[in-house]
């Protein structure tokens, strides 16, 4: 009969947790996998081990695999760029820049070029050609006041 060593098991089990890895969202896995894979190498070293030790040890090597990638690896991980934070509110990156008035301001209302698109502003009323500068945005309304 074909036999199989135990850490080959651990071997196999940690593959078939990372492959699952790809098909579930999430690192939940990853770490699971990983202390499956480090008790397939305790075990090569000492087969010996008995089957309770060896649940007991798998528990805290996947305990400390997450804790590790909680403390040290995810924080480096969640670095952003600056500008980052504003993702999802693209037009909040706007602000403090300067444009050109397309259409003059009259009543609060008037457009402006920016980049290859015309975006409405509110404002004081300023003249046509008026480079005005970027305070807020509501919606999809720059807020602007005029250039120094």
């Amino acid at each position: 009969m074909w036999e199989l060593s135990t850490h080959y098991l651990w071997w196999i089990l940690a593959l078939l947790l990372i492959a699952g890895e790809l098909l579930l969202p999430g690192y939940f896995l990853l770490w699971i996998g990983l202390a499956a894979a480090a008790m397939g190498v305790v075990l090569w070293i000492d087969p010996t081990l008995g089957l309770l030790v060896q649940a007991v040890l798998f528990g805290l090597l996947a305990f400390a695999a997450y804790v590790g990638y909680a403390r040290w690896l995810r924080p480096r991980l969640e670095r952003r760029a600056p500008g980052g934070e504003r993702l999802n509110r693209r037009a909040e990156q706007l602000i403090g820049q300067r444009y050109q008035l397309i259409e003059p301001i009259v009543n609060g209302r008037g457009k402006a070029r920016v980049g290859d698109g015309q975006w409405l502003v509110s404002g004081p009323d300023l003249p046509l050609g008026a480079t005005v500068e970027v305070v807020a945005v509501e919606g999809t309304t720059l807020q602007v006041r005029a250039a120094a």
